[in-house]
């Protein structure tokens, strides 16, 4: 199968090309930047390029992006040109070339003020039916590169699911009180429960859902770890954190203690993977049980593939204050 994957220079790109390669698919992999993974270098905002790359092919797997951590360093215009200009010149061509899925790697940034309830409130259950509100020009142009993806389906057929990926990336994070508090796995480890999944896991959804579009047709799905919780325990899941999930995992209070961890006090949102594991059969195997049990065992609780593609930043200058200033 010939398949175009965008952004491949980048985290996730670059893990989708090494398994692409590895099964022997015919990857055309396009980037702004020259890497070991790219084959193509040119912008998505090319739509000559675009066309070009998209020759005879069976699958697009649209990662290329603007992130969260360019919001400070990148202008509006820069968003709307990249990914939205990037993705209707990707759409447009797909239809041409007769793609037969397209799959679209979103964030579940594309929630925005949704995912921070009122001090008040319980802690909030994100599945793909709560309304996105975007809180800044990354959520906007992600969720209205979304709706292209819907359009370009209605409109003309073209099958296509859109992935709302949480964490994945293995940099420093990007909250200073955050990282004063907590040693950086500790903050990854307890993130597993509610905000964080493994690239592995991320690799194994666009595989499943490029196989999967022409049947599917359209769909949203967020792609995180598994949670262990239950919508009974979000009151105290808000205000007691711990507690919950030691009765869900009660081995990790002794690890913890062993290693001088902490368990965050409480959690403002969980996400919620049902509708990929139902519809797509994806399978999730990095999740928090599964980091105590590699942490007992003295083994990193990353995947190979999480730590062979490893911390790559998202600018070419490093900053005092973080591993990206925050807008």
């Amino acid at each position: 199968m010939k398949v175009v994957v965008t952004g491949s220079a980048g985290h996730f790109g670059e893990g989708l090309v090494r398994v692409l390669r590895h099964a022997s698919h015919q990857v055309v992999s396009v980037d702004r930047v020259a890497s070991p993974y790219t084959s193509q270098v040119g912008s998505i905002t090319d739509r000559a390029f675009v066309r070009k790359c998209l020759k005879g092919a069976d699958a697009v797997m649209h990662a290329a992006t603007l992130h969260k951590p360019h919001v400070a360093t990148h202008s509006r215009q820069a968003f709307v040109d990249t990914n939205m200009t990037g993705t209707l010149n990707l759409l447009e061509e797909a239809v041409e070339a007769g793609v037969a899925s397209f799959v679209f790697t979103s964030t579940t940034s594309v929630f925005g003020r949704a995912l921070t309830p009122a001090p008040e409130e319980a802690t909030a259950w994100i599945t793909e039916d709560v309304r996105p509100v975007p809180k800044n020009i990354y959520g906007v142009t992600k969720a209205a590169a979304e709706d292209l993806c819907e359009l370009f389906h209605r409109q003309y057929r073209l099958p296509c699911l859109i992935l709302r990926t949480s964490r994945f990336f293995l940099e420093e994070d990007d909250d200073p009180g955050v990282r004063a508090r907590y040693p950086d796995a500790n903050i990854k480890v307890n993130e597993y429960l509610y905000r964080r999944v493994d690239l592995q896991d991320v690799v194994d959804a666009h595989l499943l859902a490029m196989n999967k579009a022409k049947a599917v047709g359209f769909g949203r799905f967020i792609i995180s770890a598994t949670t262990p919780f239950q919508t009974a325990d979000l009151t105290e899941l808000r205000a007691a954190a711990p507690r919950v999930v030691q009765r869900y995992v009660p081995e990790y209070q002794a690890e913890f203690a062993r290693r001088g961890w902490a368990m965050f006090p409480g959690l403002d949102r969980v996400y919620v993977n049902a509708r990929a594991r139902q519809v797509l059969g994806w399978q999730p195997r990095y999740d928090f049980r599964r980091a105590i049990d590699a942490l007992q065992a003295g083994e990193d609780f990353r995947s190979p593939l999480a730590r062979a593609v490893g911390v790559k930043g998202y600018h070419h200058r490093s900053f005092e204050q973080g591993p990206y200033p925050v807008a």
